[in-house]
């Protein structure tokens, strides 16, 4: 049985997601012992679990509340044997930890870990096990030193079954005036538009191509749970990522999703469907359908991608984009398309989608039901039927104007 206002925290979830609401941000100081503050972090955050029951897997959310505290365990660090650290507690047993490090120039939250705890039985009606669980990731939370790091914008770290958001955030370690900096470090997340640092020795203004490989093989993925299947999906995937490698040279690479080497999972709830590929080159990729009740419509709304890139300059690279409206049909009915789509998910990072044909949320047994064509796929019918008509009318002018002839011809002679 669902936890009560289950249906509605999936709203909220989902008004979270589509950037529409957010919860109000709380404020968090790390003090040495002289009563100096080291670590200063606003920001309001959601969590998103997905764990198991004999049911099957269900999904909790929450937001940070506001009465979570910091921790004594949070520390200042300690040069040359600790890095600074923020520990926030809250509920029965919730842990988020914000581990920073730090070079010559610049610091980061270098490892975002958090526990949860399983025998809370509000958060987690049913759960199969108990006990808390950990689970931590690195992040691209990074800022100039004696700058404050600020992001507006959703900023969303995965974790395994957990996603945690970000909003409205507001981080600085290695406080040297007992509060935030004036200036600050926007994140990418908020940039509107692409900013070239200067460089005294440009080496090139336009992404250098490498080689591409042959189109990626098709493969058919299933989710389901103990309701059934909510989701079927069979396409060939093509990931094309633009980063800067450590000689500075800006380069697009063209990687496939091979389905021998990936392992498919998945979650199935009222308002979302999850496929998550995960490759044997520690590429993770997300995809989001979402629906819209008023249209009795789904559509992959979003893509999250982390990958290593070794050759990068950074070499974690991640993007996400929780806003798209691809891959559109009536629920009940199955999206095809024959034609190559591409979807540009960042600025640096797009998919293309070979011979897709997906159904999500309502499907009967793991069959597709009836197809709605892509666009791009009638147009290429009307091609050839504009062609024919066109040869059609060609013959018919040509028969008229034969006939036509031939009267006059006939009309030229008398009878004798």
């Amino acid at each position: 049985m669902a936890a009560p206002g289950g249906a509605r925290r999936w709203q909220l979830l989902w008004l979270l997601f589509a950037g529409l609401m957010h919860g109000a941000s709380s404020i968090f100081v790390v003090k040495d012992g002289n009563g100096t503050a080291c670590i200063m972090a606003s920001f309001s955050a959601a969590f998103f679990i997905t764990y198991d029951t004999k049911s099957g897997p269900k999904n909790a959310t929450f937001d940070l509340p506001s009465n979570a505290e910091v921790l004594n365990s949070s520390s200042c660090g300690k040069e040359n044997s600790s890095e600074p650290s923020l520990m926030i507690a809250f509920g029965r047993g919730y842990k988020l930890t914000l581990n920073f490090a730090r070079n010559k120039t610049r610091y980061s939250v270098e490892r975002l870990s958090f526990t949860y705890n399983l025998s809370d039985t509000v958060t987690f009606p049913n759960a199969s096990s108990t006990g808390s669980k950990e689970v931590e990731s690195i992040t691209d939370i990074k800022a100039d030193i004696d700058k404050k790091y600020r992001c507006m914008s959703h900023n969303q770290i995965h974790m395994n079954a957990v996603t945690i958001v970000l909003h409205d955030t507001t981080i600085q370690a290695y406080l040297s005036h007992n509060n935030f900096s004036k200036e600050e470090t926007r994140c990418k997340q908020d940039e509107t538009s692409p900013t070239t640092a200067p460089s005294p020795k440009p080496t090139t203004t336009a992404p250098t191509p490498v080689p591409v490989p042959e189109n990626p093989s098709v493969f058919r993925y299933n989710v389901s749970n103990a309701n059934g299947t909510c989701l079927l999906a069979s396409m060939a995937l093509q990931l094309n990522i633009t980063y800067e490698r450590k000689n500075n040279v800006t380069v697009t690479r063209v990687l496939n999703i091979n389905p021998n080497v990936t392992k498919a999972t998945g979650s199935c709830s009222p308002h979302l469907v999850t496929l998550e590929l995960r490759s044997e080159n520690a590429t993770t990729l997300v995809f989001y359908f979402g629906l819209n009740t008023t249209s009795s419509r789904f559509f992959l709304r979003g893509i999250h991608l982390n990958t290593v890139l070794p050759d990068a300059k950074d070499p974690n690279f991640k993007a996400a984009n929780d806003s798209l409206k691809a891959l559109q049909a009536t629920v009940g009915n199955s999206y095809k398309c024959n034609a190559e789509e591409n979807i540009q998910v960042t600025k640096a990072f797009s998919v293309n989608i070979f011979k897709v044909w997906v159904q999500a949320f309502k499907v009967e047994g793991d069959d597709f039901g009836s197809v709605e064509e892509c666009q791009l796929d009638e147009n290429n019918m009307l091609i050839p039927i504009a062609v024919g008509g066109a040869l059609a009318g060609l013959v018919l002018i040509v028969l008229i104007a034969y006939l036509i002839g031939r009267k006059r011809s006939h009309a030229g002679y008398q009878t004798i």
